[in-house]
């Protein structure tokens, strides 16, 4: 059996550890990271350093006009549409906040699995490999537990996606070979993953979360509170903080 990965990579605590989880259960792993036009390219680097961390194959996809059809948000239009900041975590999850980029999953999604359709196909008509013994699967970093209320984290949003693909692919239509969509982390409290993170080896002190690209994070924006809670829980220190604090992790 060969195992043909993707891995949404976009440089954070959550996609760094599930993509660390990828490397181990895959035979070819591709990173994709998107350049969607958000506020700054911090995090770009970051998945640059993750990759090479993790020493798996990487792929900087840009995708900036999706910014200007998808424009209602903080992340794409910070000139006009204010993050939200100072919020308990409590609060988070009872309303869809302004950084919520519209179907940007779905978007992701569509695109990224194009790569493994194509990366399968490849394995199939050109090197010859027999259909029955390939397995294809994009694997993301949703959270439906400590998350901002995003509509597109949820469980059953990707269970209506793998239908979506499996329908509207070649490779299930003529091989029978659906794209599956890993979750690991979707029932994992932030706690949970910082601790499973840790278990894995993922190259934490990399990683970048916050919705700023500021020189240090900005600490009051909602991915920055989950990040600190998640680290809080584990009883770890953050290692990207202690890095840019001059020590070590």
């Amino acid at each position: 059996m060969v195992s043909i990965g993707v891995t949404l990579l976009s440089g954070g605590l959550d996609s760094t550890t599930v993509s660390a989880y990828a490397k181990h259960r895959t035979d070819r792993l591709t990173a994709l990271t998107f350049y969607y036009g958000q506020i700054h390219s911090t995090e770009l680097d970051s998945a640059r350093q993750v990759s090479a961390s993790l020493g798996i194959r990487h792929e900087l996809v840009d995708v900036s006009s999706f910014g200007k059809v998808a424009w209602y948000s903080a992340l794409t239009s910070p000139d006009v549409i204010a993050l939200p900041e100072e919020r308990d975590a409590s609060q988070m999850g009872q309303s869809i906040p302004s950084s919520y980029v519209p179907l940007r999953n779905t978007f992701f999604i569509t695109v990224s699995a194009a790569y493994l359709e194509s990366q399968a196909l490849w394995a199939i008509e050109q090197e010859k490999l027999k259909a029955d013994e390939i397995q294809a699967t994009l694997f993301m970093a949703p959270n439906a537990i400590d998350y901002s209320g995003y509509p597109d984290c949820r469980p059953e949003f990707f269970e209506k996606m793998k239908e979506v693909l499996k329908y509207g692919s070649k490779l299930w239509s003529e091989y029978n070979i659906p794209m599956n969509i890993e979750t690991p982390i979707i029932h994992l409290s932030k706690g949970e993953i910082v601790r499973w993170a840790k278990d894995l080896d993922a190259p934490l002190t990399n990683t970048w979360s916050c919705y700023q690209g500021g020189p240090e994070p900005c600490g009051t924006c909602d991915s920055c509170i989950l990040r600190a809670k998640g680290f809080q829980e584990a009883g770890h220190p953050d290692p990207l903080l202690v890095r840019l604090k001059g020590g070590t992790s």
